[in-house]
């Protein structure tokens, strides 16, 4: 348990791998928002305790490796990182003419597994999840 982290009373290594999508798997979007919602999510993880070890935006779906402290569940911190992402894209993004609390960016549902003994796995098939995006990104530079 060398990489434990602990709370008040408790010692915990709980891992995830978490993937979700945007509605309608809209790719357009990630063309501005690629470089910028990293640090986003990042920071709304933060806000939960929680931290984005690995991850990666792919051009219709988001994957990430999130460390969450067990005084919170995992649909509580993605929901809250979905809902407040989606708030601070519709906003910095989108139009200004009305409210975006009930802004819909990201789909229902998500997928997570948790990490066990296969950390090493996961975060090797997210980094080559990036190259080969960022291999496509290339060739499509081409077209």
């Amino acid at each position: 348990m060398d990489e434990a982290e602990s709370l008040s009373h408790t010692k915990w290594e709980c891992k995830y791998h978490v993937v979700f999508i945007p509605k309608y798997r809209k790719k357009a979007i990630y063309k501005g928002l690629r470089k910028h919602l990293p640090e986003v999510l990042r920071r709304l993880a933060h806000y939960k305790e929680s931290q984005i070890e690995e991850g990666h935006i792919a051009r219709d779906h988001v994957h990430m490796l999130i460390s969450i402290p067990p005084k919170y569940s995992v649909s509580q911190v993605v929901g809250y990182i979905k809902g407040k992402s989606a708030v601070h894209i519709a906003r910095v993004y989108g139009e200004r003419k009305r409210n975006y609390a009930g802004q819909k960016f990201w789909a229902r549902g998500y997928f997570v597994s948790t990490v066990g003994r296969d950390e090493g796995l996961i975060r090797e098939y997210i980094r080559e999840h990036e190259q080969e995006d960022r291999r496509l990104d290339q060739l499509n530079l081409l077209d």
